[in-house]
């Protein structure tokens, strides 16, 4: 099958699958694995950060971030459409016993008067604000400029509060802006960044932060039963996607915008362009995406609707564009017979 779907779906390569088998490890929960310790060093190192913690997945390093940056009781400023908003379980409230400040987001950015404004004064009725989230790359396939960074840091910092970053598609992000992803990440106090996705290990992310956030954010993750023993057998295909698969990312997004091109002189399709900042494709059409994902599984390519109206195309490590040309024909394919 070829899977269009997701970026998660990419399988770990062969250099990967080979690091993991000769992996040294020892226990984590104790501190004495040398691979997760080379790792989280390198993760520090790519952020900028002082310390780095290898967590199970990306929600868990958002959630863990959560978790140590606030007290219960606090209110935290995200964006409606974020994926710590909708796609993590609620878990905020569950874990941390915090409320959620939302605020609409153009381009992925949250305005920055509205975070201004709407961090609480010293009043007895209000909740304490505690943290502002950011999504670089977002989920919407926007990329948000170091400008726009900077200014929420500064704003931050004027109110005395952190700064967390979704980072999970962060080094996406810096190809797409063609910087370190430590010039992202130089704007706030901790980074979630996964090792899944286009860098295509089989499991896990990094939270990256202080030696003192760090530090708290170990014994959280014992707490949520993040703990793991002899967990560098993951940590080896970590080390092969920060050392090599941050280097090939551009490819997926030429790819990217390769098949957006081509959807675009597609009469029946309307690509969203200003959502190609890295390796996703949206698009709007009058077609049954439903139907065309029925079609599509008979001829070995996986699709699915986005939010039932928009159709999200992900290029990844395991699609060629040998592949994205046969999706193509086979797009032409199901419009010949159905329209």
């Amino acid at each position: 099958m070829i899977d269009f779907r997701s970026d998660t779906v990419t399988k770990p390569t062969k250099e990967m699958r080979d690091a993991m088998a000769n992996a040294i490890v020892g226990d984590d929960v104790y501190e004495d694995d040398p691979t997760i310790k080379e790792l989280e060093a390198l993760a520090a190192k790519m952020t900028g950060k002082e310390a780095a913690l290898f967590v199970s997945s990306g929600t868990m390093g958002n959630q863990l971030a959560i978790y140590t940056h606030t007290n219960r009781g606090d209110e935290i400023i995200v964006g409606k459409t974020s994926h710590i908003k909708n796609y993590e379980v609620g878990a905020s409230a569950v874990i941390s016993g915090v409320s959620y400040h939302l605020l609409d987001e153009t381009d992925g950015m949250m305005n920055l008067a509205q975070i201004s404004n709407g961090i609480r004064g010293n009043d007895i009725h209000f909740p304490d604000t505690s943290l502002v989230c950011l999504e670089n790359a977002h989920g919407s396939g926007k990329v948000l400029p170091l400008e726009y960074m900077k200014s929420v840091s500064t704003i931050a910092k004027e109110h005395n509060i952190k700064v967390h970053l979704d980072g999970a598609r962060l080094f996406n992000a810096a190809t797409a802006l063609n910087v370190d992803a430590s010039e992202i990440t130089k704007y706030v106090d901790s980074v979630t960044f996964c090792l899944s996705k286009g860098l295509a290990c089989p499991v896990g992310s990094m939270l990256c932060g202080s030696k003192e956030f760090i530090l708290k954010a170990r014994r959280g993750r014992k707490l949520l039963g993040g703990g793991m023993r002899q967990v560098g057998i993951l940590g080896a295909a970590g080390l092969v996607g920060l050392n090599k698969m941050t280097k090939r990312l551009h490819l997926d997004h030429d790819n990217a915008r390769y098949l957006a091109d081509k959807l675009s002189q597609i009469k029946e399709f309307d690509v969203i362009n200003d959502r190609t900042h890295i390796n996703m494709v949206f698009c709007t059409s009058d077609l049954n995406f439903n139907d065309m994902e029925k079609f599509m599984l008979t001829k070995g390519i996986k699709i699915s609707g986005y939010k039932g109206e928009v159709l999200r195309l992900a290029i990844h490590n395991d699609i060629s564009i040998e592949n994205i040309d046969y999706l193509l024909n086979c797009i032409h394919e199901y419009i010949n017979d159905t329209v």
